[in-house]
């Protein structure tokens, strides 16, 4: 096996920014908010740290993944319906058949991200993208918690 380290950067915390960012969804899938988190360290002036993301629901959840081709995205939708289907004989089924599904896909998938961040940019991968998976299948409003730790 090898493995390499880069070299080692340190920054002092200087600075604790925080917004929510609102989002309308269309319903289950996958929407994209990377451009909006890139626009938040902008807003921070941020340099070198942490972007924490937190989601405030229970039915919609945070993931990191592929945003070169759409089709991923298709595939994770139906690999989700798999997982927990409507009609699987749940419970809880106030708010309609697809809520609990949707609490298990959420519960899979979490409700927070870390993303490293050095010069003002997310150190994502080239093919990484931010999104919000929406587990219901009605169009909800969301409320991500973005929060940059580090140096300004």
């Amino acid at each position: 096996m090898r493995s390499d380290l880069s070299a080692i950067h340190s920054a002092r915390i200087d600075t604790v920014s925080t917004a929510v960012l609102t989002l309308a969804t269309s319903g289950e899938g996958f929407l994209e908010i990377t451009r909006e988190a890139a626009g938040f360290l902008d807003g921070a002036k941020a340099s070198d740290g942490v972007l924490l993301l937190f989601i405030r629901h229970t039915s919609a959840s945070l993931v990191i993944q592929e945003n070169a081709d759409p089709d991923v995205r298709t595939d994770l939708v139906t690999a989700l319906r798999r997982i927990a289907p409507a009609d699987a004989g749940w419970v809880h089924d106030t708010e309609g058949p697809d809520d609990m599904p949707a609490h298990v896909k959420s519960m899979l998938n979490g409700s927070t991200l870390s993303v490293p961040v050095a010069g003002g940019k997310m150190l994502l991968g080239t093919w990484q993208g931010i999104y919000v998976a929406e587990h219901r299948a009605r169009p909800h409003t969301r409320e991500v918690v973005l929060q940059f730790i580090g140096a300004a």
